[in-house]
This record gives structure tokens, C-alpha cells and sequence, in this order.
């Protein structure tokens, strides 16, 4: 269990998550019935078989995972049975229903459909950074780790997180970066970012395995274009994509970091699993410092 992208919230100290591991089985995920579209709830981080722990804490980081079911059902197939049901009525009415007879008709080849079509599960996994006051989603798209964000104040009944917020624009720091200005100590370039021109309806260029300190990007900057997205690596251990957004994706943990797992963890399938847990929410962390820093991020106010 490894995150691959990291979307991060603040939220103001202090904040008491003592009665967490009560609220979360009022929120648990349910199947989703045979009317419904999609459900979603709290699952266990060590899987759905064990519904009895819908969190895990080692110090301060709370492991927390949102599961969901979505049922399947392609627009083709609902237009297939709709079209079949008009036919059929034309041929023995003589008429084709109207514009509000066709939505109810569809509503009823839905209300056929949806018990028989396949369901799709889902898992995101988040931890909560006590000593950061930090909720770091396994998500690279906003809406799906808001949703994370919004499960726990459903749960809490108030959780005030925002995302994070850099009082520097981050196209600047990123921009300067592959200007040749020196990076924060323990970051390092990789060999990939995106190059955007701010005017409106201006280009976009994508650069990847290639040396960002080269003319090349330097043409590029000089004919006005920002750092929108930039490759990065913290200490050899963990590589990154950052982007304007204050996301990152495409996160990957080092062999520096993984020589650590393989030490740690054993044969034990748990241990194992709180072995990473310790290693990613420590790499995180100290992630967390050196980006908080770098962008001047703003703390949640409470």
C-alpha cells in the first residue's frame, strides 16, 4: 500500500479525533441496493473482509480508507431498451410517446436494468497527519479527495480542511527552478515538466526524459512560457510530479526508501503493512516540510 498521488488538506489545531474509531461505523459503506447507482462508506484499511476496523493508527498518522460501489450500466445499453419499448408501443399504438412519456419510460427500463447490472468497487486511502494537522488523500483529481474530506466531516459531524494554499504562485517557484535558481535543500530535478503560455489560448509544451537545465527549456522561458508541472526528487528517496495545483502525482518511493521495507517488514503480512505505512507517512512528512516552506503554505485557520 503505497500512495501514487498526494492530495493534501489543512485543517486547524486543535482538532480531536479521540472518538474517530466510534463515529466511523455509523458511516461504514453498505451495499448498494438494488435501485441505487452507487454507495460509498468507510471500509477497513486491510481490506473489506474486515469490518470490525475502519481505521489504523501508528503515532500520529490515523490510516483511513473511503470504499465505494458503482453500478455499471453503459448509456448504450439503457438506449437499446428504450428503443425497443418506443417500437414496440408505435407498432401497437400507432404513436410515438412524447418528449415527458419517453423520460418516464426511460426511468422504467433504469428501474429494469439497475438490479441486473455489474457492480464496480472502489477503495481511497488518506491519513491523518496529527502532527502536520494534515488529511493526505491517494487521489489526483480534487472532486475524489474532496469526497474523502467530505466523508469525515459527515462523520465528525465538522471537519474544517481546505487545501493547500501557497501564498507565493506556485508557477513562479516552479518556473524559477528550471531557471537555473537554486531548489530547496534535499529537492533535485527530474527529467519531465509541462511549459504553458499564460496568455490565453496559449500553447502547452510537454518535455520528458530530458535535462531541464538545457537551451532547449531556456527557449522556451524566454518566449514567455511557466512551469506548470515539474518532476521532482526528495533525497534520492521518493520522486514526484508537483504540480500548480499543489498536487502531486506520479509519486514513487525510491530504493533508498524501499530497502527500508524490505528490513523491516518480514514475513508477517501486517507487519509489513505498518512498516509502509511508517515509511510513506514519514517521507511525507518531511515532503510536507520542505514544500511548506518553499511556498510559504498558509495554515487553517480554525
Amino acid at each position: 500500500m503505497f500512495f501514487k498521488n498526494l492530495t493534501m488538506f489543512r485543517f486547524p489545531e486543535p482538532l480531536d479525533f479521540s472518538a474517530l474509531a466510534d463515529l466511523l461505523p455509523a458511516c461504514a459503506l453498505k451495499p448498494v441496493g438494488p435501485l441505487e447507482l452507487a454507495s460509498r462508506g468507510f471500509i477497513s484499511p486491510f481490506g473489506r473482509e474486515e469490518k470490525e476496523v475502519l481505521l489504523h493508527q501508528l503515532g500520529n498518522a490515523i490510516w483511513i480508507t473511503t470504499g465505494g460501489e458503482q453500478k455499471i450500466l453503459p448509456a448504450t445499453v439503457v438506449n437499446e431498451a428504450l428503443e425497443k419499448r418506443l417500437e414496440a408501443i408505435a407498432a401497437r399504438e400507432g404513436r410515438i410517446p412524447g418528449g415527458r412519456a419517453r423520460k418516464h419510460l426511460r426511468d422504467d427500463v433504469l428501474h429494469e436494468l439497475l438490479p441486473r447490472a455489474f457492480v464496480k468497487p472502489s477503495r481511497t486511502d488518506a491519513f491523518i497527519d496529527l502532527q502536520h494537522h494534515l488529511l493526505v488523500v491517494n487521489a489526483s483529481g480534487r472532486n475524489a479527495a474532496e469526497a474523502v474530506a467530505s466523508d469525515l466531516r459527515a462523520a465528525m459531524g465538522s471537519f474544517p480542511a481546505v487545501p493547500l494554499n501557497a501564498e507565493v504562485a506556485p508557477r513562479s517557484i516552479l518556473t524559477a527552478w528550471i531557471s537555473g535558481e537554486p531548489l530547496p535543500e534535499g529537492l533535485s530535478l527530474g527529467e519531465s515538466a509541462e511549459l504553458r503560455d499564460p496568455c490565453e489560448g496559449g500553447g502547452r509544451v510537454k518535455v520528458t526524459d530530458n535535462e531541464l537545465l538545457s537551451d532547449e527549456i531556456h527557449k522556451h522561458l524566454d518566449a514567455g512560457k511557466q512551469v506548470t508541472k515539474l518532476a521532482l526528487v526528495l533525497e534520492d528517496r521518493v520522486s514526484f510530479e508537483l504540480g500548480e495545483d499543489l498536487v502531486l502525482r506520479k509519486v514513487k518511493f525510491l530504493d533508498g526508501a524501499m530497502d527500508e521495507i524490505e528490513q523491516a517488514g518480514g514475513d508477517d503480512h501486517r507487519a509489513e503493512l505498518d512498516a509502509r505505512f511508517v515509511l510513506q507517512t514519514g517521507e511525507i512528512r518531511r515532503l510536507f516540510t520542505v514544500l511548506e516552506q518553499a511556498f510559504k503554505l498558509s495554515k487553517a485557520e480554525g
